[in-house]
């Protein structure tokens, strides 16, 4: 009997091995609790990307842009990004490490660069998470009672922020618990919501996301599209969370890519069927492009799903926002956590201590949770503005990773994880790298502006320029050096 056992445990025990050796070839000591399958890594990146909230919070924008037709800017962001996940896996099919992009470019290119890259990534993250917890009064004021006002709008995003901040805390068991709350959420939320809306609720012909209805005036649509693009590129990230979580995944290097493209799809084709559901179910497309109808999710929520279907709705948003600040705080302790063990920033040894019981580091987890919440007590006009650099600074820190493998590859890298690009990494490399150039760039310019200044016109050119400014004057004034402790050094 007991010879049984033994083998039936034996690959788990060769794989918990093969992880921990793979762990310390790449210079550290496993410290973190490995316990995530693929469900769960998945479950990460999923409520990280987000399509709830990403539609609930842009749809608006992108009907008023760009008329039904903007529905063409997901799959053209779709293709895009695509090529940047399949750069990203085959970085973290090699280098599964926590911290992710910091951890890669720093392996692909060197640390100075990577330091650089993972800082304008980690504001970017910071800004994110107080991004997507300060409009939860919006729907947790309805669902819950109370009145939607500055005091409680952010007294909620706080209240949310702790919250996501003790549940990481807690450890990565109690962060997958609550991300396979955040899928059910998720995929009810779009899902079963886009097809009762397609099925119960069509108003418009099928043809309709082949116009534009007076979207663009004068000016022509192309400029009209452009900027409705940003409703797909405001979607479409977070399936990096998978790797930058990826020491506390078993089997990294095979999971986490695949994780990463569950991610992408599952989100891709929620996104497309509550879009789709939403778009058909607006009565009149005139009165949205002209400003009419400043609220049409709102008006097709209330129309179709009555006043028990809106609570319910409401609720779903609410868990989803939820689950969806709690994985970018997961990602951006990991990254904080992933800098202060390699020593090269300011109160390192105390941001990498973890908790003896939880495995998780109390400092760095306080950081993600202390910058955040405190964005939120900022006038309104200012949290706005602020929010402008969140997702222009993640593409950033994509194209460094992208720009890093082609760096990495003509300076000789093979690509030696479970998974690789084989003789297609250099196409899909070079193409990333031209999709995210242009992305950037199109961010940069049709943001719209919160007001008519010129630092209005141009605050996210502007805000990332002052990000990496006060980034490269640390590297130049402190010179931080990789100084990893014994503690953590394999």
């Amino acid at each position: 009997m007991s010879e049984a056992v033994s083998t039936d445990k034996a690959p788990v025990l060769d794989q918990d091995a093969a992880d921990a050796a793979q762990l310390e070839a790449l210079g550290y000591k496993p410290r973190l609790t490995r316990a995530l399958g693929l469900w769960s890594n998945f479950a990460v990146g999923f409520t990280y990307l987000s399509p709830l909230v990403g539609v609930y919070s842009v749809f608006d924008y992108g009907l008023a842009t760009g008329g039904p037709s903007f529905f063409w800017t997901v799959p053209l962001v779709l293709l895009g990004q695509g090529l940047v996940l399949l750069t990203f896996a085959e970085v973290a099919s090699q280098y599964p490490l926590a911290g992710g992009i910091y951890q890669w470019a720093k392996r692909l290119v060197g640390p100075r660069y990577a330091w650089l890259s993972g800082w304008l990534y980690t504001w970017a993250l910071l800004v994110t998470i107080a991004s997507v917890a300060y409009p939860i009064a919006n729907y947790a004021g309805p669902l819950l009672g109370y009145r939607v006002s500055h005091t409680s709008t952010v007294v909620t995003a706080v209240v949310v922020i702790l919250f996501s901040a003790l549940v990481n805390l807690l450890g990565v068991r109690r962060l997958a618990f609550v991300a396979n709350v955040g899928v059910f959420a998720e995929v009810a939320g779009t899902v079963v919501l886009g097809l009762y809306l397609l099925f119960f609720h069509h108003k418009q012909p099928v043809t309709a996301v082949f116009h534009s209805y007076g979207a663009g005036g004068s000016g022509g649509y192309l400029g009209a599209f452009l900027a409705s693009c940003l409703f797909a590129v405001w979607i479409f990230y977070g399936f990096e969370a998978c790797g930058d979580i990826a020491e506390e995944v078993k089997n990294p290097s095979r999971k986490v890519p695949r994780a990463m493209g569950m991610t992408l799809g599952v989100g891709a084709v929620a996104t497309v069927i509550l879009t789709l559901g939403l778009i058909y179910a607006v009565p009149d497309f005139g009165a949205v492009v002209s400003g009419r109808s400043a609220d049409p999710l709102g008006d097709v929520l209330a129309a179709s799903l009555g006043t028990v279907g809106s609570k319910f709705a409401l609720a779903l948003i609410v868990v989803g926002y939820v689950s969806c600040a709690l994985a970018i705080q997961a990602a951006a302790t990991r990254l904080v956590y992933s800098y202060a063990r390699d020593g090269v920033i300011v109160g390192s040894r105390v941001l990498a201590k973890l908790h003896p019981t939880f495995h998780m580091p109390p400092a760095a987890t306080a950081v993600t949770a202390v910058i955040p919440a405190a964005l939120a007590f900022l006038p309104s006009a200012t949290v706005t503005r602020i929010i402008t650099f969140s997702v222009v600074g993640i593409y950033i820190g994509f194209q460094s990773v992208v720009l890093a493998s082609i760096i990495g590859r003509a300076r000789g890298w093979r690509p030696a994880g479970a998974f690789t690009l084989g003789r297609w990494g250099w196409t899909v490399n070079v193409a990333a790298l031209v999709y995210g150039v242009t992305a950037i760039v199109v961010l940069s310019v049709k943001t719209p502006p919160n007001g008519t200044g010129f630092f209005d016109r141009w605050l996210v050119p502007i805000s990332v320029g002052i990000v990496a400014a006060a980034g490269a004057a640390y590297l130049l004034l402190v010179r931080p050096k990789e100084n990893v402790s014994a503690e953590d050094r394999a």
